[in-house]
């Protein structure tokens, strides 16, 4: 039986996140019915990471068991034809039934952008979280340079998550501005439910010198989640890459020269 892998991009805005739910207003809902045309039967789609609702994907990536032998055109032209304009399949390829789009995942990139100017933006509020206060980028590198490494990031973990520990391995943390935009992009083996937005909100705490560089650090160490700050908007954050063995050849992951605000925008792909 085929397994095929999918690369996914899609705007969040109009879905009640990535798991299937009852009212089918989810992402997971609407591929998997387009793909069900092409196949001829029902499918059930795994995917490298669930997004809350409005969070978006530049490379979420899916796969599938069909008994069906198709071109790889058929899954991503035909399927799109199935799609609304949110959501689009923009890579498919068969793979050996070793692959498994979560567990087989090294790791996965997320890019938490944000406007700030002293007005709203409104052509960009499901896109960036915005801030009326300037940031000081220097200030945040400082903080963020605290969370990397293996940690208890239980400070940062929302109370519905369900993860069995909280204990993470946040590889990067890169910052990046241009004029009123900053890009913040978080590299981990996995992520806990509403981390990297709960990192983003603390950070935006001392980008904007509502805290100092030093309290990042004080957070961490708490393993208490009421020690920092709210939740970021969902609009903000972006899945924008997961990585795979080689062997796999998924193109999933963005090319290593890009920075976080090119990797937000839509960097190609590595092995594109």
């Amino acid at each position: 039986m085929p397994r095929v892998a999918l690369v996914l991009e899609y705007d969040g805005t109009p879905f009640d996140g990535w798991q299937t739910q009852p009212g089918g207003r989810t992402v997971q809902d609407v591929p998997e019915a387009a793909i069900a045309t092409i196949a001829g039967e029902p499918v059930a789609t795994r995917c490298a990471g669930r997004t809350d609702a409005g969070v978006h994907a530049r490379r979420q990536v899916v796969h599938f068991d069909t008994a069906v032998e198709r071109p790889a055109s058929a899954w991503t032209r035909g399927v799109n034809a199935s799609l609304p304009s949110a959501i689009a399949v923009q890579h498919a390829l068969e793979v050996d039934d070793g692959f498994d789009a979560r567990r087989s995942a090294l790791r996965r990139s997320y890019v938490y952008a944000i406007t700030s100017r002293p007005q709203r933006a409104p052509l960009a509020h499901d896109r960036t979280a915005w801030t009326f206060r300037p940031l000081q980028l220097d200030a945040m590198r400082e903080a963020a340079a605290a969370l990397v490494g293996e940690h208890d990031f239980s400070s940062f973990r929302s109370s519905q998550c369900q993860a069995k520990s909280p204990v993470r391995h946040l590889e990067r943390i890169d910052l990046e501005r241009r004029g009123e935009l900053f890009a913040i992009r978080v590299v981990g083996n996995a992520f806990l439910h509403h981390m990297v937005r709960n990192i983003a909100s603390a950070l935006l705490e001392v980008g904007s010198g509502r805290r100092p560089a030093q309290w990042m650090a004080e957070v961490l160490a708490a393993r208490d989640r009421s020690a920092s700050s709210s939740t970021s908007a969902a609009g903000g954050l972006v899945l924008t890459g997961v990585q795979y063995p080689d062997r796999y050849a998924v193109p999933s992951w963005p090319a290593h020269d890009a920075s976080p605000l090119d990797d937000w925008l839509g960097a190609p792909a590595a092995g594109a």
